[in-house]
């Protein structure tokens, strides 16, 4: 599948890296108990390690704040997936397990504090591109909302806009039906290039471990 980088885009926030990673013939059902158990005790240990520390002192976290920011949307009003993930742990209010697919992007993403999106491959129509958001562009996201997408950093194809780091729509969730998968990691924009491909190596990794199947990577940046 190819992927690429909206020359505005590119123009905008010209530190921008992606990791993707490519799924084939994988089996998506209940995480397995090793999973769910490390996914509660991450958590537990995120709650406590937050309990003198504000959400927004992670560096990581604070840059796509900022980002957001960047591409003219109110950080406040739409926090990123992570950002949303650690207010959350912060409150207590723990996420529960869903899937295979969506545990392991989770925990991920609380470990590195950054967005991750996982997508059905075959809900995916053409060739993908990172952008950003027009006027009056919308979807129907995980969150059970209409989705104002200006000023968002997008994935679109051929239909449209999916995935954004704020929220992935309905249309390529991936479910107990899903064969083929992508994931789009927004990498931190400092990250060097043997570090980003140990922890895109780590994550296809453990997603093939527990959902079986074949996988590739490759890193995509602005610069």
């Amino acid at each position: 599948m190819e992927i690429t980088i909206n020359p505005q885009l590119r123009a905008e926030i010209p530190k921008l890296q992606f990791g993707i990673i490519q799924y084939d013939n994988i089996t998506i059902g209940d995480s397995p108990q090793m999973l769910k158990g490390r996914l509660r005790l991450f958590q537990e240990s995120i709650y406590f390690e937050l309990e003198n520390k504000n959400v927004n002192e992670y560096k990581e976290i604070n840059e796509w704040r900022t980002i957001f920011k960047q591409l003219g949307k109110d950080p406040n009003r739409y926090r990123h997936s992570a950002e949303a993930l650690y207010r959350r742990i912060k409150k207590q209010n723990y996420i529960e397990t869903l899937n295979s697919g969506a545990d392991i992007n989770n925990f991920f993403s609380m470990q590195y504090r950054i967005p991750i999106g996982l997508y059905d491959r075959d809900c995916i129509y053409g060739p993908v591109t990172l952008r950003k958001g027009s006027a009056n562009e919308t979807y129907t996201g995980l969150n059970g909302r209409v989705n104002q997408l200006e000023h968002l950093l997008l994935s679109a194809d051929d239909q449209g806009a999916f995935g954004s780091p704020f929220v992935d729509s309905t249309r390529t969730v991936v479910t107990d039906k899903t064969k083929n998968g992508l994931q789009i990691v927004y990498l931190p924009t400092d990250l060097e290039k043997d570090r980003a491909k140990q922890l895109l190596e780590s994550l296809m990794t453990m997603f093939t471990q527990v959902n079986g199947g074949e996988a590739t990577y490759s890193i995509i940046n602005c610069f």
